[in-house]
């Protein structure tokens, strides 16, 4: 089977299983269960040896993981914006409330079966895969491997965090003009800078400011847990805001607009950008548009 990334362990690893370590160094796996499902098939191996789920992970192992043999996924029909393609890659605007890959039918990695062309290189992927993931509620860039070279090279870069990252947020309350949120998340160092856009009066929340946000680690929900521990927590965030204050059927106010990264073959320098999704500027717009009605009639 092709090899798709490949870990050597670091001197300083502490104790720790295989079925703990292996989703922290392989991204483009999406779950627990799906870690515990490549170690069965074999398809994460140590020093070129089949592992379990108990395997001890020890300094100096060689770690890989290995492309699936089983059928590629059956396609999900839906619109999908692709931001840019080439023969090794493609990046795409992912909806909010949809999972890049799991269990369920409906996620990106069965959407972009046959909505990205199959790369003609020899080391070409069965089928692309997402190389690393997006909460389901969050929308925005998403970076997809075509070939097997590729993978390996895009996830070298998020392991080594020279890949750079920007979001958008709303959130509520008014934010400090800029600053550096260095709260760890599980016991585990994490880093999000951000940077003040606007701010607006709100009636129902007395300000909503609109914030970029660089995240310097990669922690599970980074950015809303951050923001909700500093007072702020994200519009229509259900799981980290404030009960009672979400709005309905409107999402999460939180967008991967900016994805800076090298380009895995030809070392191009690639700075891969979208604009604010109109629902943050709708949602801007008319909070201000309330204010001033009411300022003006009381």
């Amino acid at each position: 089977m092709t090899v798709l990334q490949t870990h050597i362990v670091p001197k300083d690893i502490e104790e720790i299983r295989l079925y703990d370590y292996a989703q922290q160094i392989f991204p483009i796996i999406p779950s627990r269960k799906g870690v515990k499902k490549a170690i069965s098939r074999g398809e994460i191996i140590i020093n070129n040896e089949k592992a379990t789920t108990g395997t001890w992970v020890k300094p100096g192992q060689k770690i890989q993981l290995l492309e699936s043999a089983v059928n590629p996924p059956k396609g999900y029909n839906m619109d999908l914006e692709v931001v840019f393609e080439d023969e090794f890659l493609a990046v795409i605007n992912k909806p909010s409330g949809i999972s890049v890959s799991g269990n369920q039918y409906r996620t990106i990695q069965n959407a972009i079966i046959g909505k990205l062309s199959v790369s003609k290189e020899k080391d070409a992927l069965r089928w692309p895969k997402p190389v690393h993931r997006l909460d389901n509620p969050t929308s925005g860039l998403l970076l997809i491997a075509k070939t097997a070279n590729a993978l390996v090279q895009l996830g070298q870069q998020f392991e080594r965090k020279t890949i750079q990252k920007k979001y958008a947020a709303i959130v509520i309350g008014q934010l400090p003009t800029n600053g550096v949120i260095n709260n760890a998340i599980e016991g585990l160092p994490s880093e999000t800078i951000y940077q003040l856009q606007k701010t607006i009066p709100s009636l129902k929340n007395e300000c909503l400011s609109l914030v970029e946000l660089y995240p310097k680690t990669g922690r599970t929900h980074q950015i809303r847990i951050h923001l909700a521990q500093l007072g702020y927590p994200i519009m229509g965030d259900k799981l980290y805001g404030e009960e009672g204050n979400v709005l309905k059927g409107k999402g999460l106010f939180l967008c991967a607009l900016g994805l800076k990264f090298t380009h895995p073959v030809t070392n191009e320098k690639l700075d891969i950008k979208i604009p604010l999704p109109h629902k943050f500027v709708s949602l801007m717009e008319r909070e201000k548009r309330r204010w001033e009605k009411y300022k003006r009639t009381s």
